[in-house]
């Protein structure tokens, strides 16, 4: 499966959960559940700015497909990035930036973020983004 269809199916089984508190749930469960990183990328390197918990994001590419993993020390924040490294980890640089990450708006998590917690869902989409065009280019 791509991008565009793991990011269909979270937005398809999100929807179906009318009540805000069980999508929160949804988060916080998968945050609980998402592996951990090595503590050797808990570093500034990974950190993603502007988020009150600490958030770090791990991309790698090898063999034309960007590998993501991620770590936060809040869970819900933990269980936001493990959404975006599910969708998008596997995923082409072209695949990835064909995607806009607003599919989390269309599944109704982002309106109950924190603006603090938006700006740091803001902040790793564009970190995803902008390693993405970087291997594309470096693909050319």
């Amino acid at each position: 499966m791509n991008p565009q269809a793991r990011s269909l199916a979270i937005v398809e089984m999100l929807s179906c959960m009318e009540d805000k508190d069980e999508k929160l749930q949804f988060v916080i469960d998968k945050g609980k559940t998402a592996p951990s990183l090595d503590k050797a990328y808990q570093t500034n390197t990974f950190r993603i700015e502007g988020c009150v918990s600490n958030l770090w994001l791990v991309p790698s590419f090898k063999n034309g497909h960007i590998t993501l993993m991620a770590d936060a020390d809040a869970v819900i924040t933990k269980g936001i990035a493990s959404l975006l490294v599910e969708v998008y980890s596997g995923g082409t640089p072209e695949e990835i930036l064909a995607l806009d990450p607003s599919f989390l708006a269309r599944a109704g998590i982002t309106q109950h973020l924190t603006p603090n917690r938006r700006n740091g869902l803001t902040n790793v989409c564009n970190r995803i983004m902008d390693f993405a065009k970087n291997c594309a280019n470096a693909s050319e």
